[in-house]
């Protein structure tokens, strides 16, 4: 097996594997808020996954799944109404109603989203939340006293699917890959800002719409993209939506370091050396590559 196939048994290996169980929990937990809400009983109405999982950039063992759940406009001039943190109750009356489904979950409700935790270490997230006419959502925030935020997920979403659609799939397996290099080297990097900064390095990447054969040289010239980028700069533009992604560290210097690695491992396959160019590509992806 060339080095071609070795990627392709790496982003296999990293794919989600429990993908029906999240989709059972997020019908379930989708059904449940329409039956309080809005008097249905649709698994799918009014909920929109977000996150990696809504761009499709999650790798197996990602714990938390982001979900926006619409509410019905009355529901805001409610809430809104209240002359003190309105926001706050917000949540607790949605908390209420998944309560329902899951008596004996120890269901948060704090700041921003709803937490819903399973004893397999999964993690639903959910944000409450009211769909604006512009297509973005308007949401609760109930620290310091309450008000109201703005998020927009579906050009993001929208965004980095056709983009990956235009290199051929590459954009996601690239942002999947770098999902593996964050945590096997424990680099203080976004899963966001990883898909923003993958999206606008691939789109330059004269090699975007060629095969497996070329992702040993894009995780290297990414890995350099990464490096190069200013360390003063403390904010990237999200695809689509353009919203601020905040940097959560200095990501630069593993980055740097990761694409030195990355030349020997492409030397040692030139010179035929495949068991030491492995074992350099998992010091930067870790186990899952295979070895």
């Amino acid at each position: 097996m060339g080095h071609a196939g070795w990627f392709r048994t790496f982003c296999n290996h990293i794919k989600v594997g429990n993908r029906d169980k999240i989709s059972k929990r997020y019908k379930a937990i989708t059904r449940r808020l329409n039956k309080g809400f809005w008097t249905t009983k649709s698994k799918e109405s009014h909920s929109l996954l977000v996150g990696s999982y809504g761009r499709h950039t999650a790798i197996d063992g990602t714990s938390d799944v982001d979900v926006i759940f619409q509410l019905p406009h009355s529901t805001y001039t409610q809430f809104n109404d209240y002359s003190v943190n309105g926001q706050s109750a917000l949540l607790q009356s949605v908390r209420a109603t998944l309560k329902e489904t899951y008596p004996r979950t120890s269901i948060g409700a704090d700041g921003q989203v709803i937490q819903i935790p399973f004893g397999d270490g999964i993690t639903f997230e959910l944000l409450p939340a009211f769909l604006k006419s512009d297509g973005s959502y308007k949401f609760p925030d109930s620290n310091q006293g309450g008000t109201w935020k703005t998020t927009n997920p579906r050009p993001e979403i929208q965004a980095i699917g056709q983009r990956n659609n235009e290199c051929n799939k590459n954009l996601i397996r690239l942002c999947q890959m770098m999902r593996s290099w964050k945590k096997t080297l424990d680099v203080p990097i976004s899963g966001l800002l990883i898909d923003t900064l993958a999206y606008q390095f691939i789109i330059n990447w004269k090699h975007r719409s060629k095969s497996f054969k070329f992702y040993d040289c894009m995780c290297s010239d990414f890995f350099r993209f990464m490096a190069d980028q200013r360390h003063a700069q403390e904010y990237w533009k999200a695809p689509g939506s353009g919203q601020y992604v905040y940097r959560k560290g200095r990501f630069e210097y593993k980055a740097k370091r990761s694409h030195n690695i990355a030349l020997a491992a492409i030397e040692h396959c030139e010179q035929n050396r495949a068991w030491s160019a492995k074992q350099k590509w998992r010091e930067v992806f870790g186990t899952s590559f295979p070895g």
